[in-house]
């Protein structure tokens, strides 16, 4: 059996590491490619899962949105945030979209023995992984969200994906990040960028010692973000995490076998370490 992830661009891309690694560890004879799509090409991509020649999708930038179009049925967290990232053939000729990447986020966090029940998370940022996670937060209890954006408009219309969500304007910053235990950044600064030199997505004397600061990026693995706060004694959740349990959710839709997470991680930290050395 084969399953692809299709996007623009994909060559890069861990998920076919990380899936190839849990395929071979499970005894699978499953196999994971890169498919070249650019926008547009969703609904081909789409139709192989149809027509048997794939037995599901990842899905990466820039499709999302045209794929969660152009399935025929969506899970619950997709119908929400109107993207997919996961294309499961259900049945001859039909095609299921799913989104991983909140519950993957979430997942991450319990991993590391780290609570969001009651917890109060702000978000840095208000694109797509942001709204995703966004989601996610409003399935657990008690968590409280504030979102803040540099254009305030994208922050309301994620918060609108939880009822226990806010944005807040950038001035309000310093105020929301002192009151959260949880400190995420969804954006894309750090990445690519030198440690210790590298930018970062609010002043780090705004994070304290009580803080758990999370950041998405995974190159590299530890950002000038995560190294500040760890300096001012912060727990740290760098963003391969969030990376590696979102693709075991995908391993399971697929094939409905568990993968090892700490193998999956293992496998992409390795291929990291190639791509850097």
């Amino acid at each position: 059996m084969r399953v692809a992830i299709i996007g623009d661009p994909v060559e890069h891309s861990l998920s076919p590491v990380m899936q190839n690694a849990a395929f071979e560890s499970a005894g699978l004879k499953w196999e994971m490619i890169p498919v070249r799509v650019p926008a547009g090409g969703g609904v081909n991509a789409i139709d192989r899962v149809r027509a048997g020649e794939f037995a599901g999708l990842a899905v990466t930038m820039p499709l999302k949105e045209e794929a969660a179009r152009s399935v025929d049925d969506l899970d619950v967290a997709s119908t929400r945030l109107r993207s997919v990232n996961t294309v499961v053939g259900i049945s001859p000729g039909q095609a299921r979209g799913l989104s991983t990447d909140g519950a993957g986020f979430v997942n991450s966090l319990a991993a590391q023995g780290i609570a969001l029940s009651g917890a109060r998370v702000h978000l840095l940022g208000a694109g797509g992984a942001a709204r995703s996670i966004v989601a996610a937060l409003g399935a657990i209890d008690g968590c409280e969200v504030t979102i803040s954006n540099r254009t305030h408009s994208a922050a309301e219309a994620a918060a609108e994906l939880s009822s226990g969500a806010q944005a807040v304007v950038v001035d309000d910053l310093p105020d929301a990040v002192a009151s959260a235990d949880i400190i995420v950044n969804t954006t894309s600064v750090g990445m690519g960028s030198d440690i210790d030199a590298g930018p970062v997505p609010l002043p780090v004397e705004l994070i304290a010692s009580h803080h758990v600061v999370a950041d998405i990026v995974y190159h590299p693995l530890t950002t000038a973000l995560l190294s500040s706060a760890a300096f001012r004694g912060a727990q740290t959740v760098d963003g391969l995490g969030m990376l590696v349990h979102q693709a075991v959710l995908q391993c399971e839709a697929w094939t409905g076998f568990s993968p090892d997470p700490v193998e999956m991680r293992s496998a992409a930290e390795a291929e990291l370490g190639q791509r850097s050395g």
